[in-house]
């Protein structure tokens, strides 16, 4: 039986980046060595880092003075990394769910946090709208996407003040203008690579501008320099990196992936509104392309248990949804191919009609 691989991070990754990091496992590029073992300062990982630089650039359409890096550990580093490197006095945040807060109270550990609004109240099942964000903030904090709670920021926001943003599982799904943004991280393991890597993209010009002493480790200026080799990176990850990037361009790019993410979303969701059983959780305009998040209706609530254990049998993998939550989470990142969308609204359909 197919498998249909909907977990939320560790999460599905295209085919081709499975095999050939399988392939470069056992022997890289025919040099007799396994991508584990080489060194990575090698001339061969050199060439792997450049093009997965280059691809990063290339795709997402990164104007000049920016630096793109890959770091060891995950997005909750940054989280740290980020006021570290740009909070002298001031810093304001939008929180709209579980890692923004995370966010929000590791900034606090350098200088004063403003939360200019929050859906804490609606437990984060919509995105707010009207607020003001402090002039003399040194920037202003945003997740683009809520995996727990199924809500995204569909646009790019204009700021009066440097803006930064956690775009860990929805990079690469959607056309972004990065020139609005001063620095965008994410960890690789939703729609780029396996768990233990970071991605930064950040503003050179926007760097060097704290008092404070900066850990070698923790200086964004430092990994842009030595080219994200100071010290030695997660080659493994960075190598599947480079092959999902390439799969991203052999698709057509980024304009070609939000329309198939659109597409795919529109099926589930649609499936959703119309079925007697189900119902969606976050406010309609605020939808997540990534990670759609559904209850049972409260009429039939007693089926909840019954309709995970059916979907299961049928292959679906991940949907059960996030603790607090509860519900469904199909996580419906790049690789996810659309006939896994329709496998699960076929299996909806099914249940529905036993009930």
């Amino acid at each position: 039986m197919k498998k249909h691989n909907f977990n939320a991070g560790p999460s599905i990754l295209p085919q081709s980046t499975i095999e050939n990091t399988a392939k470069a496992i056992l022997d890289f590029d025919g040099i007799g060595l396994s991508i584990m073992e080489i060194s990575h300062r090698s001339k061969e990982f050199q060439a792997v880092m450049d093009e997965a630089v280059a691809l990063f650039k290339e795709l997402l359409s990164i104007p000049e003075g920016y630096s793109v890096l890959f770091l060891g550990s995950g997005a909750s580093m940054q989280f740290a990394m980020v006021p570290f490197n740009l909070l002298e006095k001031k810093a304001a945040y939008l929180n709209t769910g579980t890692w923004a807060s995370k966010a929000l109270k590791e900034a606090k550990l350098f200088g004063e946090v403003v939360e200019v609004a929050s859906s804490k109240e609606a437990n984060f099942n919509y995105i707010p709208k009207q607020y003001t964000i402090p002039a003399d903030a040194d920037y202003f904090h945003i997740t683009t996407n809520n995996t727990i709670f199924g809500t995204e920021l569909h646009t790019d926001l204009d700021s009066p003040v440097p803006l930064v943003a956690d775009m860990s599982s929805d990079i690469f799904s959607r056309v972004i203008d990065v020139s609005k943004y001063t620095l965008i991280y994410g960890g690789a393991q939703k729609n780029l690579a396996p768990a233990g890597l970071a991605f930064v993209i950040v503003k050179d010009a926007a760097l060097g501008k704290v008092s404070r002493p900066i850990p070698t480790m923790l200086d964004y200026r430092v990994h842009a320099k030595e080219g994200s080799m100071f010290n030695t990176p997660p080659v493994v990850p960075i190598y599947a990196a480079l092959q999902t990037l390439k799969w991203m361009k052999e698709l057509g790019g980024i304009p070609a992936l939000e329309k198939i993410n659109k597409e795919k979303a529109a099926l589930l969701y649609n499936e959703i509104d119309r079925n007697k059983l189900f119902k969606g959780t976050a406010a309609v305009e605020d939808r997540s392309l990534m990670n759609i998040c559904f209850v049972m209706n409260n009429e039939y609530k007693e089926l909840e248990d019954e309709f995970g254990k059916f979907a299961a049998s049928k292959g679906m993998i991940g949907i059960k949804g996030h603790r607090s939550v509860g519900g469904f989470r199909a996580s419906t990142y790049n690789a996810m191919p659309k006939e896994s969308i329709q496998a699960l609204v076929d299996v909806m359909k099914e249940f529905e009609k036993m009930h």
